[in-house]
C-alpha cells in the first residue's frame, strides 16, 4: 500500500464508490404515499439529456479525486482536492436537480422526487475530503473553518435561485413554510430560554466551587447524575410536580407553567446544559497561573479587579469551548422536546415519522443540524479571536 498516499482520502473515495453502485442516488414515488424507485447514479449519467456541464461537474473532480489518492500530498494537490471536492459536491446536486426537474415534467406536480442515500453519503464524503483537504494545507483555524463553509456555498446559490424546487424538500417546505417559520421560532425560543438560566446559575456555582474545594464534589456528582438521566425520562419527571403546581398556583398556569408545553421542556434542558457550563468555567478559571494572581494583588487590585481583568480574560477560550458544547447539545435536545408538545422543529420531524415521510422528517433535522455546525463555528471563531488577547 506504499503507492497509496493520501489513506484518508482513499477510504472516502472507495466509500464514495460502494454508496453510488450500491445505494439510489434519487428516488422517485408518483406522489407521497407510495414508496419510491431508487434511481442509481449511473442510470443517470446515461441519461443523454443532461446537461453536458453537469456531468463535467461531477466526472472531471471525480477523477482528480481519484488520482490525487497516489499523488504525493503537496500543499497545490490539496487545494486541487479541495476545489475538485468542492466541484463534485456542486455536480451532483446540479445533477439531482436537473433530474427532478426532468421528472415533474413528466409525472406530474404531485410526483415525488427525493434524494437517496448515495447523494447524501457522497456529499459527506465530499465535505469530509474538502475539509481534510485544509487540515493539510495546516492554515489557520479561521481559514479552515471559512474554507469547510465555502464548500456548501455553491449548494446556497442553486437553492437560492430555484434550483432544488422540484425536489420533494423543497415541496415539503413550500407547503409548510408557516410551520417551518414557527417551528424555527419555537426553536430558538426554547434553546435561548434554556442557555440563558443555565448561565446565569452555572457561572455562579463555578465561581463557587473554584473558591471552596468542598462543594466542588458534591456538586459535579450532583450534576453528573443529571447528565445520566434520559432525556424522555426527565421530561416525565417534570410533567407531575409541574401540573400539580400549575393546578395549585393558578397564576403560574396562566404564565405558561404546566405539566406539558415550554415549562417543563425548559427546565430539563437547562440542568442538562449545568454541567459544560459549570465544568468548563471552573476549569478555566482554575487553570489561571497564580503567579499571575500573586502578581494582581501586588499591584493592589481589588478581588473584583483581578476576576475581571485578570482570571475572566484567561478562563474565556474555555468557558468557550463549554458554553460551545452546552449549545449544541440543547439545539439537538431540543427536537425531542416537541414530545411534551414544546414545539419547534422537533414537532415536523415526529410528524413526519408518523406519516412515513422522509423528507418531512429531513425538514426538520437538517435545520436543526444546520444550527447546531453555525453556532459551534461561530463560537469556535469568538475562541480563536481572543487567544490573541490572551496570549498578551
Amino acid at each position: 500500500m506504499h503507492w497509496v498516499k493520501n489513506r484518508v482520502l482513499a477510504v472516502l473515495v472507495l466509500s464514495g464508490l460502494v454508496a453510488a453502485l450500491g445505494l439510489p442516488f434519487l428516488t422517485h414515488a408518483p406522489n407521497r404515499l407510495v414508496a419510491g424507485i431508487g434511481i442509481a447514479l449511473v442510470q443517470l449519467g446515461k441519461d443523454t439529456a443532461a446537461h453536458p456541464m453537469e456531468i463535467w461537474l461531477t466526472l472531471l473532480p471525480a477523477v482528480l479525486l481519484v488520482a490525487a489518492i497516489f499523488l504525493r500530498p503537496t500543499r497545490a494537490i490539496q487545494i486541487i482536492v479541495y476545489l475538485a471536492a468542492t466541484f463534485f459536491l456542486t455536480g451532483l446536486a446540479a445533477l439531482a436537480a436537473h433530474h427532478a426537474t426532468q421528472l415533474a415534467d413528466q409525472s406530474g406536480a404531485i410526483a415525488r422526487t427525493s434524494l437517496g442515500a448515495a447523494f447524501w453519503l457522497l456529499a459527506a464524503f465530499s465535505w469530509l475530503a474538502a475539509t481534510d483537504a485544509m487540515q493539510r494545507l495546516a492554515v489557520r483555524l479561521l481559514w479552515r473553518l471559512l474554507g469547510a463553509g465555502f464548500v456548501i456555498v455553491p449548494l446556497g446559490l442553486m437553492l437560492a435561485t430555484g434550483a432544488f424546487n422540484d425536489l420533494s424538500l423543497l415541496k415539503e417546505y413550500a407547503n409548510r413554510q408557516d410551520v417551518f417559520s414557527a417551528a424555527l421560532g419555537q426553536h430558538l425560543q426554547i434553546v435561548l430560554a434554556s442557555l440563558l438560566p443555565a448561565l446565569l446559575i452555572g457561572v455562579p456555582l463555578a465561581l463557587a466551587s473554584n473558591r471552596s474545594l468542598s462543594l466542588r464534589t458534591p456538586l459535579f456528582a450532583v450534576l453528573n447524575v443529571i447528565q445520566t438521566v434520559p432525556s424522555i425520562a426527565l421530561f416525565a419527571l417534570l410533567m407531575a410536580p409541574l401540573a400539580l403546581l400549575a393546578a395549585s398556583v393558578p397564576v403560574l398556569a396562566q404564565l405558561g407553567i404546566k405539566g406539558i408545553g415550554l415549562a417543563p421542556a425548559v427546565i430539563a434542558l437547562t440542568l442538562y446544559a449545568l454541567l459544560p457550563v459549570v465544568r468548563s468555567t471552573a476549569a478555566g478559571l482554575s487553570q489561571v497561573p497564580q503567579p499571575v494572581i500573586e502578581a494582581a494583588q501586588g499591584m493592589g487590585l481589588t478581588a473584583r479587579q483581578i476576576f475581571w481583568r485578570v482570571e475572566l480574560p484567561l478562563a474565556l477560550p474555555v468557558f468557550l469551548a463549554g458554553l460551545r458544547v452546552a449549545t449544541v447539545q440543547t439545539i439537538g435536545m431540543a427536537v425531542v422536546a416537541a414530545l411534551i408538545g414544546a414545539g419547534g422543529f422537533g414537532a415536523i420531524v415526529f410528524q413526519g415519522l408518523l406519516g412515513g415521510a422522509l423528507d418531512l422528517v429531513l425538514l426538520g433535522v437538517l435545520p436543526v443540524v444546520a444550527m447546531a455546525l453555525a453556532v459551534d463555528a461561530l463560537l469556535k471563531t469568538l475562541s480563536l479571536a481572543l487567544e490573541p488577547n490572551v496570549n498578551d
